[in-house]
């Protein structure tokens, strides 16, 4: 298996073939990206198939930006008959002498053309997974532990073929976390904010890093779609932004709305927990304060948005990590950084900085 197939934003492909590729070669795996503009996937083909499987096996896909979900490609794209898909993908699995698979995951590209292929991947999934039990490939039961089964439906007749390993890519559906919109909250962003503290905190964490009686700020709030997360857990926050906060937000008692400068602000008080920070700004600006906050006691987690430019998007997120991790470093902090292009951003990136 010398391909892999990586899903990402629909018009990031470019920013995905990035970082795969200087992911990849980092650890002395050379390729090259296949892609096409605004098709939602990437594929990347190794030289080397033994290197590629060693990279896929033991580099951590949390540590992704960009991309969704990956797998091995088993095959080139496969064509279908559409009178009979399911043979066509379980002779391929069988010749590939694929066994032993916990589940299969028919799925397709987040594209306004790939979610017509929504009704279609359910109704073959059934019928499928029974073919394949009945060949071998998948085991008689579910089973988490086991090796995932790929079938990405390119279109109504093509589909790739490839394999993934539950303890290293995303149990996601199309890697995307879907969440409903409180009808309650200001705005859309406060999604953006729930999924990070899904993505980025784990579960059994919450009771600590994510409590009530937690103080938090909250720079760039109006209308409130970021508070509305943190006063729904029980927090206390003092938000910043020249705007207005949405009345409901104040009249929790919860909130105290200071209309200032967030790049002037500081906490009277070093008993702050959370920054949280969604400001429309150039991303070096965002990330040089967020260290500041850190550096100075002022909180000790954050999580922000970093807006991202037309051109050089993968290249400048990276940029200003590691302009942050340098001033940690010279600091003498010992922090977590975590990124992702969340599915409800959208040209922005997500950061996630833990100080310990």
């Amino acid at each position: 298996m010398k391909q892999l197939l990586l899903y990402c934003r629909s018009g990031f492909e470019k920013e995905c073939a990035g970082e795969i590729q200087d992911k990849a070669g980092q650890q002395e795996v050379f390729g090259f990206c296949k892609l096409t503009k605004d098709s939602a996937f990437v594929i990347f083909e190794a030289y080397d198939s033994e290197a590629l499987a060693a990279f896929y096996r033991d580099y951590d896909f949390t540590n992704f930006i960009f991309a969704r979900q990956w797998f091995l490609l088993v095959d080139d794209l496969l064509q279908l008959d559409p009178a009979d898909r399911i043979t066509t993908v379980v002779e391929s699995a069988v010749a590939a002498e694929l066994s032993a698979f916990g589940e299969i995951r028919v799925e397709y590209p987040e594209t306004n053309d790939g979610k017509t292929l929504s009704t279609l991947a359910r109704k073959l999934t059934v019928p499928l997974r029974q073919s394949l039990r009945k060949a071998g490939v998948l085991l008689q039961k579910e089973n988490s532990r086991a090796p995932v089964l790929h079938l990405f439906m390119q279109s109504g007749s093509s589909a790739y073929l490839g394999i993934s390993y539950p303890e290293n890519n995303s149990p996601l559906e199309n890697g995307i976390m879907r969440l409903k919109f409180p009808s309650d909250a200001p705005s859309r962003s406060t999604l953006k904010l729930e999924e990070a503290f899904i993505q980025f905190i784990p579960k059994d964490e919450w009771e600590t890093r994510l409590t009530s009686g937690m103080r938090a700020v909250d720079l760039g709030a109006c209308p409130g779609g970021w508070t509305y997360q943190l006063v729904k857990r029980s927090m206390m926050v003092t938000a910043i932004d020249n705007g207005m906060m949405a009345q409901s937000l104040m009249d929790t008692g919860q909130v105290k709305h200071y209309q200032v400068d967030g790049f002037k602000f500081s906490p009277d008080k070093r008993n702050v927990y959370w920054l949280v920070c969604d400001m429309i700004e150039k991303p070096q600006r965002v990330g040089k304060l967020v260290c500041d906050w850190l550096i100075n006691d002022w909180c000790q987690e954050s999580i922000f948005n970093l807006k991202l430019p037309m051109k050089k998007r993968y290249e400048t997120v990276v940029e200003v990590l590691d302009m942050m991790q340098h001033n940690f470093n010279e600091a003498g902090l010992d922090v977590e950084i975590q990124a992702k292009h969340l599915y409800h951003d959208r040209e922005e990136v997500t950061v996630h900085v833990r100080k310990f």
